[in-house]
């Protein structure tokens, strides 16, 4: 593997932490200094007007395989990844076959050994074939998975769930949940509120989500299991979380892109705008960015939820339910939360790449003797977001159209270069 030197990359996009050369030697940085002379034959990449940034992690990702790979393939959401500046990506279980067992797992894990661009690191489901009943064998999954999720569905058991806390808390590995209330969906399929009743279309209420978080907290709090709830959208979620790190529980958060900048007030009637869970109201936004801004949240993550084009072209009642984000990720924060001074732009890198390493115990950074996981990113390219150029298979996206700010140019991923398109 031939060394790298990325040279006067900026420190931040405002320039005032200066630029430095980065060195990088057999998948690791080895040095990085105002100036470091080139080795000899080295890769060299000018980086004048340039940010270096740690590779991004998503720990909320569906790439579809195996089973459903006229949506997606480790290949292409890979790809997609590394083109979005991500280093490290885990993709949920909700597959054919399940990986609930060891063998059901090695069928993904064969893929992306064979296909991922860059690190992949698999859930385990926690219940047999998600079904919400028969537990998983936890200590014999737990080696190979970044943790245990049932996502798409909600585990309705409240005894179910208690033992599955127990049985992943002895592996220490999270337990990443959807909350979902199943009783109360009412077969809605976007946010119960205004839009919803001019429009006739049935309505989610905010409570299947928060109902099932204060219990999953509750039961988090009682077992000692290490709780991640995924996807949040409501303000009481944002709350009853916030009140639960403050009495110590072991929990932590995500939310993603398109829960921060769009809300009920921006549906249209198209499929691009239909997710689970559904754009809540300008409150519930509000209330997001709140929680970034204060910690409540830990986590921004896309919930790439990749679907064929035909799935996606039946309106907001029956359209498949999932958008994709990979390639808009870090653009859409950066300019609806960083441009517009909610947020910093290192608070922005914590929740996109450091926080998610913490609690998942991923490796990769910007340091010295780190493994050698970096983005290069234009913060001052502003471009307009067009689905047909994306290399996911899914071109479904609220923010088609949207003019963002801040452009991936290349990505490296434990060394090596996994997307470039400098000009």
């Amino acid at each position: 593997m031939k060394d790298i030197l990325i040279q006067n990359a900026l420190l931040s996009p405002s320039g005032k932490e200066g630029t430095a050369d980065i060195l990088i030697s057999g998948g690791r940085i080895k040095e990085i200094a105002p100036h470091i002379e080139p080795p000899h034959d080295c890769h060299e990449i000018p980086a004048d007007g340039l940010t270096v940034i740690p590779g991004l992690v998503d720990v909320h990702v569906h790439l579809r395989e195996p089973g459903f790979s006229y949506k997606e393939t480790i290949a292409t959401g890979t790809a997609a990844a590394a083109a979005g500046g991500f280093t490290t990506v885990c993709p949920m279980p909700n597959l054919s076959p399940a990986p609930d067992s060891p063998e059901n797992l090695e069928k993904q894990l064969e893929l992306i050994r064979r296909d991922a661009k860059i690190e992949t690191i698999p859930f385990a489901t926690i219940t047999r074939l998600r079904l919400g009943n028969e537990l998983v064998d936890y200590k014999a999954l737990a080696p190979m998975v970044a943790g245990f999720s049932d996502d798409g569905s909600g585990v309705q058991d409240e005894d179910v769930m208690r033992e599955a806390m127990k049985g992943i808390a002895e592996t220490g590995k999270i337990l990443a949940a959807h909350c979902e209330v199943n009783a109360l969906l009412k077969k809605g399929y976007i946010h119960d509120g205004e839009y919803a009743r001019e429009h006739g279309h049935r309505g989610i209420c905010s409570e299947s989500e928060w109902r099932e978080i204060e219990r999953d907290i509750r039961l988090a709090e009682e077992t000692g299991c290490r709780l991640h709830i995924c996807h949040i959208s409501t303000a009481e979620s944002v709350e009853l979380i916030r009140k639960g790190k403050e009495r110590g529980v072991q929990v932590t958060c995500e939310t993603g892109p398109h829960y921060l900048a769009f809300c009920d007030e921006d549906l249209q009637e198209d499929g691009r705008f239909k997710m689970n869970p559904p754009l809540r109201s300008r409150r519930d936004m509000e209330a997001l960015r709140q929680g970034a801004v204060d910690g409540t949240i830990d986590v921004i993550a896309t919930d790439h939820a990749p679907h064929s084009a035909e799935e996606k072209s039946k309106g907001l009642e029956k359209s498949a339910m999932g958008v994709v984000g990979l390639e808009t990720s870090i653009a859409a924060v950066y300019t609806y939360m960083v441009k517009t001074g909610l947020i910093s732009f290192e608070r922005m890198i914590e929740m996109m790449a450091l926080k998610p390493r913490e609690i998942f115990g991923f490796k990769g950074g910007l340091n010295a003797g780190d493994r050698a996981d970096i983005a290069l990113v234009d913060f001052n390219r502003e471009w307009i977001v067009e689905p047909s150029e994306f290399l996911s298979a899914g071109k479904s996206t609220p923010f088609a159209g949207c003019s963002l700010t801040g452009k991936v140019l290349t990505t490296i991923a434990n060394g090596k270069i996994v997307f470039d398109k400098r000009d």
